[in-house]
């Protein structure tokens, strides 16, 4: 990877980010919406990192949903004070996203093609009924496949994808679905996601599932929600320094969760008797 290049007039950096997806529209950036792009561009502008995000070539490695988060997503930008931008960024960004690393890379690194695989996660919201046919079924998508199904097809975009890993995994935190793989497509894990809860609740068949990963179906499978869904790891092989999350931060992150399991409690309690 790229030496520290000393003070030169552009210096492209890579940071290792997380966020809250739960008030964003998405990750991509759009001009009336608020956006994690949106909010990282008007942070560093604050903080006079960039002056604009075209000319910074501000990008991300992989757009998130709306509601969706992150544990580990990659930013690039080029700035002419990487200093400030590695001192400064943490404490100009809102609460719900954060920065853990940076790195310095070349000039033409690419977030979104520079990287080697992604991670994601998708937890259940409650233990699903039969977790041994998830998993046998979840066998069924590891290698090329035909995701036509399984996700929204953009324009000019290839529906075939190859699944590295992928996993149902029951710890203390529930029950999960991990899965990687060099790209994804618009909703494609959370399709995944959804077509193995129907095959736990038995309303979706294995040889059903193999059509469906032929590319042949009447109707598509309808995602999850997003709220599960985190984007848990991108790899690379930068070289990647350590930024400590403020105390201040990581105790806003803290209170909100024991306000949201206490919001979960009190919703279950309306309905008993």
């Amino acid at each position: 990877m790229a030496e520290d290049p000393g003070q030169t007039s552009q210096v492209r950096l890579a940071f290792r980010i997380g966020y809250i997806g739960s008030s964003f529209f998405g990750s991509q950036y759009q001009p009336d919406q608020r956006t994690v792009e949106g909010e990282i561009v008007a942070a560093c502008m604050r903080a006079g990192i960039i002056q604009n995000r075209n000319e910074a070539r501000v990008a991300l490695s992989g757009r998130t949903d709306r509601g969706v988060h992150a544990r580990c997503q990659i930013l690039a930008l080029s700035t002419s004070v990487p200093d400030r931008a590695i001192r400064a960024l943490n404490g100009q960004l809102p609460p719900d996203i954060w920065v853990t690393a940076w790195a310095f890379v070349p000039d033409s690194f690419s977030p979104r093609h520079d990287v080697t695989s992604r991670t994601y996660r998708y937890y259940f919201s409650r233990p699903p009924q039969n977790v041994p046919a998830m998993r046998d079924a979840a066998a069924e998508f590891v290698g090329k496949h035909n995701f036509q199904c399984f996700a929204r097809i953009e324009p000019g975009k290839s529906p075939i994808r190859t699944i590295d890993g992928i996993a149902i995994i029951m710890d203390e935190n529930g029950c999960r679905l991990e899965v990687t793989a060099q790209s994804f497509l618009w909703h494609m894990v959370r399709c995944i996601a959804a077509s193995l809860l129907q095959i736990s609740e038995g309303t979706l068949t294995i040889e059903e599932l193999r059509r469906y990963l032929s590319g042949v179906c009447t109707n598509k499978i309808k995602p999850a929600p997003p709220d599960g869904l985190i984007l848990w790891d991108v790899h690379t092989d930068l070289d990647w320094h350590r930024i400590p999350v403020s105390g201040l931060k990581a105790g806003r992150i803290r209170k909100q969760s024991e306000e949201l399991h206490l919001l979960g409690t009190v919703y279950s309690l309306l309905l008993t008797d």
